[in-house]
């Protein structure tokens, strides 16, 4: 297995690796999820009654995590459609499958929330600076944030899982998505724990929920297929 590479000569500090092929598939899901809130965004602003102190600003935790766990969950998507048309292997065949299916419509749900309260799609200058508390804290690193989040496939990676068949595909996927799962645990604590919004929070405890019980399927199946876990 590769390990994670260093990050293209040709990025430029404020705007990081997974940012450049992740902005047009963005925009479709933000049109998704406008379709899908429309009816419902009086939840979260424009509400009769409704206050401007209710829609989060950009340095928010709620901005922060909709726009960084759209960037999270789009590799991850990427990566389940690679699975599901690429395996021989039903049982990963579903799984991927639902992955992806998964996670599209949650990031329509966060772009939808991002479009609704008139902020980026995407981070600018790096990622997880919304993290402030002691233990978490990415915010005072140069660009202000990370470049790179926990838990995301290198290009090297990503480009090894598309030449890899059979077996050794199955097991690359496996590996890189366990990996991606355990990285993401703790945006996902962190936002269902301070995030402002209730609908961010619900969603962040749900992701975590489900995203926890299916990193202990994937690390059976690993084990199944003869694989070993990633070091983070």
């Amino acid at each position: 297995m590769s390990s994670p590479t260093q990050a293209p000569e040709d990025q430029t500090p404020d705007e990081p690796r997974e940012a450049r092929w992740v902005r047009p598939v963005l925009a479709v899901a933000a049109v998704i999820g406008l379709l899908l809130l429309g009816a419902a965004g009086g939840l979260l602003l424009g509400r009769p009654g409704s206050s401007d102190s209710q829609v989060p600003t950009s340095g928010s935790v709620d901005v922060g995590f909709a726009q960084d766990m759209s960037v999270h969950h789009q590799q991850a998507v990427e990566m389940a459609s690679w699975e599901r048309d690429h395996t021989t292997d039903p049982v990963l065949a579903q799984l991927s499958s639902d992955i992806e299916a998964t996670q599209t419509g949650q990031i329509g749900r966060m772009q939808g929330w991002l479009e609704l309260w008139n902020a980026a799609p995407l981070p600018v200058g790096g990622h997880m600076a919304w993290m402030t508390e002691p233990s978490h804290d990415h915010s005072a690193t140069p660009t202000g944030g990370v470049a790179t989040m926990p838990g995301m496939a290198s290009s090297a990676e990503l480009a090894a899982l598309r030449a890899a068949t059979g077996q050794q595909l199955d097991v690359m996927f496996l590996q890189l998505m366990l990996r991606h799962h355990q990285g993401g645990a703790p945006m996902l604590e962190y936002g269902a724990t301070h995030a402002d919004v209730p609908q961010v929070r619900n969603l962040a405890s749900q992701m975590l929920r489900s995203q926890t019980a299916e990193t202990d399927y994937l690390r059976q199946l690993l084990a199944e297929r003869g694989g070993q876990p990633l070091p983070m």
